[in-house]
């Protein structure tokens, strides 16, 4: 027989119970038989102790980073005094709940560490009075909490699932409408390029308020717009309270229009209604009359020079439109942590949400900025109203109740900022979903009585404002932040693996794709939402009971950032400007030296420094998070118990300020 034959012999073959192997002991590979040297097992052995080492260096070096900059921030930054008395309710339940939690886990340790077996424990044995008060509390706990913890988190349950189908449905149908390349259509030729007559009449206005940042990138970038100047207007429309940024603004308009370009300057005395107002005050000009079609730019927006023409062409032949709708892109997406995060929400809301509303229901909320109105649409629609604090959704509900259409263009992106620091994005968090809610009230029973179909009544209602505004923060912070850290107190009303992992991560799935380099953040996105939330709840409960808040107003901060593309045209431009442009600005500047050496000779006291906050619900969240993950922990959660600590540390960071700009 040869060395390497192998004989099988089977007995038994009706049940193959026995099989006998015979062969060789000569190997094929004699080299790879040869044992191991003492020597190269120490060397495994030295390098695996040396990876370990390693690891647990580098996560000592990050806690301990940690651990520094939120050593620092408590001790030079102060509590942020957001809420009076009436808005400090949400803080003090929150409260109220980490100190039960705390008392709830104290006493399931010393059950876990004492093995306390309590369903074999008689009544008459319990011994001591911790022994007795857990037993108690068990009682108490499976007769009334469990069940009614049960329902509140089935209801709960139940929303998040019609919330994810809505959600589903909608990247459905940006998903038919990529396969399909559907997109809004106009006529190229809708106007004779030689006959300036030809085109319509436009006003452009750029509202703004202390804006100094960023007036003079916005105001270049309109009064560049691409139209025949004899047919256009542009409104700066500045509500600045402090007297040296208006007269920079003035100066800067009063510049454009020595070039030629029709440009005026607006200034309210009495600031009232907001931006709002604000734009009420420049409609009501005599003037307005003449032109058709109005476009409206936030001070940090800098559209391309074509933006009318891409725009007014979609109101040709079509009387029944009366918005047209551009899509925001953002010059400091990839600045920090909090402006990637941002950078992914809307990008799906306007590739997915605004896109499918826009094409199959012809309505969506207006976005407030770098979007064209017909004026009729305006005026029929009542104008501008001062009643809440979001007057772009007021204007676009009001203009759909009286049966005007938009129109939303993906491809047409004008570039713009993100807040970079958590306060003022937070701020701005507050007044987009207390609006919401303002604006619900105050327009259901114009929806109820109006004369649009029972499903455009429907969609506007159930969809527009109940799901998408007033459902979503109610059960993202209900569950996650509540219910789920208190299940793990109440083991009876326990949520499954799927609600609180594999849906989440799923629908944060989707919600990354149309931002598909922002993948690597699917998991710091989908705590960081869950954090937000306890923001959208508090502002969404302000604006639907009129609580004080709901009508605060806060300019959200600016820094003033350019693309690289505006660069390269700002650097061009310079090149080919006369000496006499050059002269006038080194006169700007030097006036803006100027003003900035008074007012620094002014007031020299009131120059505050500015400090990152810490953030006390965020912060009371953090500790009931982390005092469930360790309830948790007792009881071997798996999911539960990453889900709980990921969660906690990420309030915790978040309540410390240490995402988005800090300042040194």
């Amino acid at each position: 027989m040869a060395p390497s034959s192998v004989v099988l012999t089977i007995e038994k073959p009706s049940n193959f119970s026995l099989v006998e192997i015979t062969g060789s002991k000569t190997s094929m590979f004699p080299e790879k038989e040869k044992a191991a040297s003492p020597k190269q097992f120490t060397w495994v052995l030295l390098l695996k102790v040396h990876r370990a080492l390693a690891c647990l260096s580098w996560l000592a070096t990050g806690a301990r980073t940690v651990f520094v900059a939120a050593k620092k921030r408590l001790a030079l930054s102060e509590i942020k005094e957001e809420e009076p008395t009436n808005r400090g309710r949400l803080y003090r339940f929150i409260r109220a709940f980490v100190f039960i939690s705390i008392v709830a886990l104290f006493m399931e340790v010393i059950a876990h560490f004492k093995k306390w077996n309590l369903n074999l424990i008689q009544p008459l044995e319990v011994q001591g009075l911790v022994q007795w008060s857990y037993m108690a509390w068990l009682s108490f706990r499976v007769d009334y909490i469990a069940p009614l913890v049960l329902i509140l988190s089935k209801f709960c349950i139940v929303l998040f699932l019609i919330q994810s189908l809505d959600r589903l449905f909608l990247c459905f149908g940006c998903f038919w409408i990529k396969h399909k390349k559907l997109k809004p259509e106009m006529d190229a030729d809708a106007y004779d390029i030689e006959d300036g007559s030809s085109f319509p009449m436009v006003l452009v206005q750029i509202p703004m308020c202390n804006e100094k940042e960023v007036y003079a990138q916005s105001i270049s970038a309109v009064c560049q717009l691409d139209w025949p100047r004899e047919r256009l207007l542009i409104q700066v429309l500045d509500d600045s309270d402090d007297e040296n940024v208006q007269l920079l603004i003035k100066n800067e308009v009063s510049s454009w229009n020595q070039k030629g370009v029709n440009i005026i300057y607006r200034h309210r005395f009495v600031r009232t209604g907001y931006k709002a107002g604000n734009l009420k005050s420049a409609m009501a000009c005599d003037y307005v009359k003449d032109y058709e079609f109005v476009a409206i730019f936030d001070a940090d927006f800098q559209p391309n020079p074509d933006f009318l023409k891409q725009t007014i062409p979609h109101f040709k032949g079509n009387p029944e439109v009366g918005l047209v709708q551009a899509r925001w892109s953002f010059v400091n997406k990839d600045e920090n942590l909090l402006t990637r995060l941002q950078n992914i929400n809307l990008c799906f809301h306007f590739e997915v949400e605004q896109q499918v509303n826009g094409l199959f229901l012809e309505f969506f909320g207006f976005n407030g900025t770098a979007g064209v109105w017909r004026i009729k649409a305006l005026e029929e629609s009542g104008g501008w109203l001062e009643r809440t604090t979001v007057e772009d959704m007021d204007i676009a509900v009001r203009a759909h109740l009286h049966g005007w259409k938009f129109i939303f263009l993906n491809d047409v992106k004008v570039p713009c900022e993100l807040p970079e620091s958590y306060e003022a994005y937070k701020k701005q968090q507050h007044r987009w979903h207390s609006g919401p809610m303002q604006l619900f009230r105050l327009c259901l029973p114009a929806i109820v009585t109006s004369k649009m179909g029972i499903w455009k009544k429907a969609n506007l209602i159930f969809l527009f404002f109940l799901l998408r505004k007033l459902i979503l923060p109610f059960y993202s912070f209900t569950l996650f932040c509540i219910i789920l850290p208190l299940t793990m107190f109440i083991p009876e009303a326990e949520l499954p693996v799927w609600v609180i992992c594999y849906i989440p991560i799923f629908m944060s799935l989707l919600n990354i794709l149309p931002a598909p380099k922002s993948f690597p953040f699917l998991v710091p996105y989908l705590l960081f939402e869950n954090t937000m939330s306890v923001t959208k709840f508090n502002a969404m409960v302000s604006g639907l009971f009129q609580l004080g808040s709901a009508y605060e107003w806060v300019v959200t901060k600016k820094t003033g950032r350019s693309s690289e593309s505006d660069l390269l045209a700002m650097a061009e431009k310079e090149s080919k400007s006369s000496n006499q442009e050059k002269i006038q600005r080194r006169l700007s500047e030097s006036g803006l030296e100027m003003l900035s050496k008074v007012k620094e000779q002014k007031a020299p006291h009131l120059k505050k420094k500015k400090r990152n906050r810490l953030y006390r619900k965020e912060l009371a969240l953090a500790f009931l998070l982390l005092t469930a993950s360790a309830r948790s922990l007792l009881s071997a959660h798996g999911v539960h118990f990453y889900f709980l600590l990921f969660q906690g540390l990420s309030f915790l960071v978040v309540g410390l300020d240490l995402i988005g700009e800090q300042i040194s």
